[in-house]
């Protein structure tokens, strides 16, 4: 075999095994449409309100940052009206192969949830619980954005105990902000 043969079936060799373990070509593309600000009706378990939040690009576009800020007017399950923010971050996470969320709220309701590609579609973005703090280990949770158009979506939380099945929490459909 000659040189020139060896150098190329060396770097076909190294070549295929690189390929195999990439990243994909845009990993953020399922939440890409998210960027901006964003407005709507909170309506679920809390009673009903209203939810302002903004998404961005945060360290280099290693993190893609989400402020959440609801409001609740005077109702039976708070009397006097109540607000409360959250911040979540979501990052591409090289063993799972998959965006992953982590969730901070006031209430300390915290978790991690995980992309799930077997039951998200174009339309429909599943993110299912891989832990969630302060809560009774059999909770779990999933955050469903249904994708109406580039301006519009539907944010459901899901929650279940044990062997039940899941159940609204809440429901956000939300329209971009325009500036």
């Amino acid at each position: 075999m000659n040189k020139f043969a060896l150098a190329l079936a060396c770097l076909i060799g190294t070549a295929i095994p690189a390929q195999a373990q990439a990243a994909p070509s845009d990993p953020w593309a399922p939440v890409r449409f998210l960027v901006g600000e964003w407005q709507g009706g909170i309506a679920g378990e809390q009673g009903t309100g209203k939810a302002t939040r903004r998404y961005r690009f945060i360290l280099s576009s290693q993190f893609l940052q989400e402020r959440n800020m609801a409001s609740f007017p005077p109702q039976p399950l708070h009397p006097d009206g109540t607000v409360a923010s959250h911040a979540s971050f979501l990052a591409y996470d090289t063993a799972r192969k998959a965006l992953v969320f982590r969730l901070f709220r006031e209430d300390r309701y915290n978790g991690t949830y995980a992309f799930s590609a077997t039951k998200s579609t174009s339309t429909r973005l599943v993110f299912e619980s891989v832990q969630l703090d302060h809560a009774p280990a059999s909770t779990k949770a999933r955050e469903i954005l249904e994708v109406i158009s580039p301006t519009e979506h539907v944010e459901i939380l899901e929650t279940a105990e044990g062997d039940k099945p899941f159940s609204v929490h809440s429901r956000i459909p939300f329209k971009r902000r325009q500036p």
